[in-house]
């Protein structure tokens, strides 16, 4: 895979936009359509992400090589400016270590890996497959923490596995609040605590499932500086290109205790 380097632009780790594989995109007018929308955002280079093992798709490695191949083609005969490189968003799984050649990373070498929980859990063997998967080199990503309801109920879970090596991705539209007001808190949370280390888009051709990486880059800088932004857009530029990315100044989430007036 060759190294890309984006300052100034914007490199997306997650995003459903390959035609006719997932729930991202029905077909490749709607993909080139979101193609449109990434390259407007300032986007250059995409991780296509479609889901695998959850359920609903399996989308297997050379699969999903030969689709972003065949895509590349149409962006480049339409000469739009965009890169695309093959991923997956990875249901966790507890035979993923056996499944693992079929896997593909962040990067071409493994060493990060997008990994899905349930919406609703978090399984109770993911620490251990987590171990088992930094033992053979593969960092995981935890994708959309902040919609997770587990999660949700006790943030401190995603401290737990940050604290053992695992990094987390937000996505960028919860961030502007476009999965609500609950949600929104909790990614601002998230960020504030160190919790995460970047934003994606999750881009689907859905209403409400854009880019929105601009916008939450701009509220990300009103809050917490130009530095976090610069920080955030270079671990993702690092993490595609397989370099170092670890988290860094993360703490736990100390709830306030709610105080009763007694009349």
């Amino acid at each position: 895979m060759e190294k890309i380097t984006a300052s100034g632009k914007i490199v997306d780790l997650h995003c459903h936009l390959l035609p006719s594989i997932d729930d991202g995109s029905p077909d490749l007018e709607h993909s080139i359509s979101l193609a449109n929308d990434a390259v407007e955002e300032g986007i250059t280079h995409i991780l296509a992400t479609p889901h695998h093992l959850d359920g609903d798709y399996v989308n297997h490695r050379d699969d999903v090589i030969k689709s972003v191949t065949v895509f590349q083609n149409e962006l480049n005969i339409r000469k739009i400016p965009l890169t695309i490189f093959p991923g997956q968003e990875v249901h966790i799984n507890g035979d993923l270590i056996e499944r693992y050649d079929d896997l593909l990373g962040v990067d071409e070498a493994k060493k990060y890996m997008l990994i899905e929980f349930p919406h609703g859990s978090v399984p109770a063997y993911a620490k251990r497959l987590f171990f088992e998967l930094r033992k053979i080199g593969t960092t995981p990503i935890i994708v959309h923490p902040e919609r997770n309801r587990e999660i949700q109920n006790n943030l401190n879970i995603l401290y737990e596995f940050i604290s053992e090596g695992a990094l987390a991705q937000l996505t960028a539209t919860s961030y502007i609040g476009g999965f609500g007001e609950n949600v929104k808190k909790i990614s601002d949370q998230l960020v504030s605590h160190g919790l995460v280390q970047l934003f994606a888009s999750d881009a689907h051709a859905l209403k409400g499932r854009k880019f929105a990486l601009r916008e939450a880059f701009e509220e990300l800088k009103g809050t917490m500086g130009q530095l976090k932004v610069d920080e955030f857009e270079q671990n993702a530029e690092n993490l595609l290109n397989g370099l170092p990315v670890m988290a860094h100044g993360y703490s736990q989430i100390i709830e306030k205790k709610k105080r009763f007036f007694f009349f």
